[in-house]
């Protein structure tokens, strides 16, 4: 690609945003960032990431946390810095990507060819898909869906101080996975992004 774009998606639990956005990376022919990160992550500071995924876009606990002259004992503060600059070195680099969460909405907010998704879907939808995906019944797919989507509005809106989790103010377009399907909204999300950089 010769102009650089990055496209951040946020999305609803079982929307199917994480799948869009790696469907929308294949097509565009740029990388697709989400919880790989750790992989580079772990071999430019030569650790094992492995136990640090489980602090991934989980918000910081208040109350077992604190900082002090700029650092902080939070292992879901440090994860998450440790995600941001990766994502800013790789944009200073010229790189073109995709990234799926990660507060990306906000860390590029502004930059030429930067575009902000947010997907949601029907409930019935998210429901029919968790179950499917999760193995759950239709009770536990719904708290499911409940529960991550509340983690990730606390993650975004700790981290993002200046727009909300899922507020139609905060993103270029919104859409609704549930009409198209898939295949329909990584095209639409394919043609909206080529309309946009033919304009930069």
């Amino acid at each position: 690609m010769e102009k650089q774009v990055i496209v951040s998606i946020g999305r609803q639990y079982g929307s199917a945003g994480h799948e869009i956005g790696r469907k929308l990376a294949e097509k565009l022919d740029i990388p697709f960032y989400d919880r790989n990160l750790f992989e580079e992550i772990g071999k430019i500071k030569n650790i094992d990431t492995n136990d640090l995924e489980k602090y991934d876009e989980v918000p910081r606990k208040k109350l077992f946390s604190r900082t002090v002259r700029g650092y902080s004992n939070s292992p879901e503060e440090n994860v998450a810095e440790l995600q941001f600059a990766l994502l800013k070195s790789k944009w200073a680099d010229g790189d073109s990507f995709v990234v799926v969460g990660r507060c990306a909405d906000e860390l590029f907010r502004g930059q030429e060819g930067f575009i902000s998704v947010f997907i949601v879907g029907d409930m019935t939808e998210k429901i029919k898909r968790v179950m499917e995906y999760r193995n759950m019944d239709e009770k536990k797919a719904i708290a499911a869906i409940e529960r991550h989507d509340k983690k990730r509005k606390r993650y975004h809106d700790y981290f993002c101080k200046n727009g909300s989790w899922g507020d139609c103010k905060n993103y270029d377009l919104c859409i609704n996975s549930s009409k198209l399907g898939i295949e329909g909204t990584v095209d639409l999300l394919y043609d909206y992004v080529c309309k946009i950089l033919n304009r930069v």
